[in-house]
């Protein structure tokens, strides 16, 4: 008798099933989803495994309004981790997002119950299609972020992140040399918006495009290319401090820097190494920990990109928006406090300190430098100039720089950033 115990899954099923696991993952376990993508995708392969991805990230942008069509139609509301719930949230994701067949995305998340209420799932969803209820033009975020953010950037704020959450963004890349931009622009289209700088909207596999394989340009939003666009050219040796996968070290290289690029992380830094050999680029690397190690002699200036909640890139990571919570914020503020502190003694008297978080977190920016210019009377501001950065974004009263999501909106937006410039006196 043929032994049907280990009978491979309907066609279809194992990549939803991945991406059950990546959506458990995010919203149980608090892991990121791109951590969670080896073992949630282990066995499917190729194009499926970018399907099951695609799939999770769409559910996480607009998890609120699904869950309100869900309950829309239940007596009861089904409980946040149910099988059921999130079958339905994958099913209804990919018919109103992903344009797959009804009948493909109802029949593929079925197995997905593992034998509960599959006529509930059937009949909800069936509901939901025949009425013909679409997703809000504007996606709702979470309550708690959406509470959290009206309260720090006001309401208006928090419409711009629900328009900016609705669809990926566009492709940011910067040019290793300024003056090549127009070259560039030519040969990849897009648009520039300042030296250095090109975006674009529609585009091939990154790999794939030309001058990636010369090392011509690479991939950097344009907000996480302003830190290390604030030092200008190269006048010594800098440190660039929590530096993989290695954007803003490729920058200053560029720009002519003696770079050391401390990093702890030792899968970030095998990245970093391999953006150094395709651009022809040099810099020192160390794998180290910032609360341990320390230069052998103070530097001309330094940058650090700390590490922090990461909410200002939630338009290419919605899992921040589900997984990262108060406590999360706390715990990473204090780490940058004492990373703060501490690379500022490496700083030559007269030197630069560019300190920058992608987070849209008060307390991992304005309060962070608040309070490091309380306790070191020996720094102070240099102001940014809005000739540093592009048109749409503009420095604050205090010569700091803050991006947020309703910036450069009419040309795709940009990440959530905070950035200040500071010397040593």
């Amino acid at each position: 008798m043929p032994d049907y115990t280990h009978a491979p899954e309907p066609l279809g099923v194992p990549t939803r099933r991945a991406a059950l696991r990546l959506l458990d993952a995010v919203l149980r376990r608090g892991e990121s989803l791109e951590s969670a993508l080896p073992a949630a995708t282990r066995a499917i392969h190729g194009p499926d495994r970018g399907l099951a991805h695609a799939i999770a990230a769409e559910t996480l942008r607009r998890l609120p309004d699904l869950d309100a069509m869900i309950d829309s139609v239940t007596k009861t509301n089904l409980p946040d981790d149910a099988k059921a719930r999130m079958a339905l949230r994958i099913a209804l994701v990919q018919v109103l997002i992903l344009g797959t067949p009804s009948h493909a995305a109802i029949s593929t998340v079925l197995p997905l119950v593992d034998g509960g209420p599959r006529k509930l799932v059937h009949g909800v969803f069936g509901t939901l299609f025949r009425a013909n209820m679409l997703l809000p033009e504007v996606p709702t975020l979470p309550a708690p972020v959406e509470l959290r953010w009206e309260a720090a950037w006001g309401e208006e704020m928090v419409d711009d992140a629900g328009r900016a959450i609705a669809a990926p963004p566009p492709l940011d890349l910067t040019i290793a040399d300024p003056a090549e931009t127009e070259g560039w622009r030519e040969k990849l289209g897009g648009e520039s918006f300042m030296p250095g700088h090109l975006r674009l909207g529609d585009h091939a596999s990154v790999p794939d495009m030309e001058g990636f394989g010369d090392g011509a340009w690479w991939v950097q939003d344009i907000a996480a290319s302003l830190p290390a666009r604030l030092l200008g050219k190269g006048q010594g040796h800098v440190l660039d401090l929590c530096a993989a996968p290695g954007g803003k070290t490729l920058q200053l290289a560029s720009a002519g820097w003696t770079v050391t690029s401390v990093d702890n992380s030792q899968s970030r830094i095998k990245r970093l190494r391999e953006n150094l050999y395709r651009t022809h680029l040099k810099a020192e690397v160390v794998n180290a920990d910032l609360l341990e190690w320390a230069p052998a002699e103070p530097a001309d200036a330094i940058l650090i990109d700390a590490p922090c909640s990461a909410t200002g890139i939630f338009r290419r990571h919605p899992d921040v928006l589900h997984r990262v919570r108060p406590s999360i914020i706390a715990e990473t503020a204090a780490l940058q406090a004492r990373i703060f502190a501490r690379a500022a003694d490496w700083v030559k008297p007269g030197g630069t300190l560019v300190y920058a978080t992608c987070s849209l977190e008060p307390s991992e920016g304005e309060a962070q430098l608040d309070a490091f210019l309380s306790a070191r009377s020996d720094y102070s501001i240099v102001p940014v100039d809005q000739a540093e950065l592009p048109a749409g974004i503009t420095p604050t009263d205090t010569g700091t720089v803050r991006t947020l999501p309703g910036m450069l909106a009419e040309h795709g937006g940009c990440d959530g950033f905070f950035i200040t410039r500071l010397k040593r006196a």
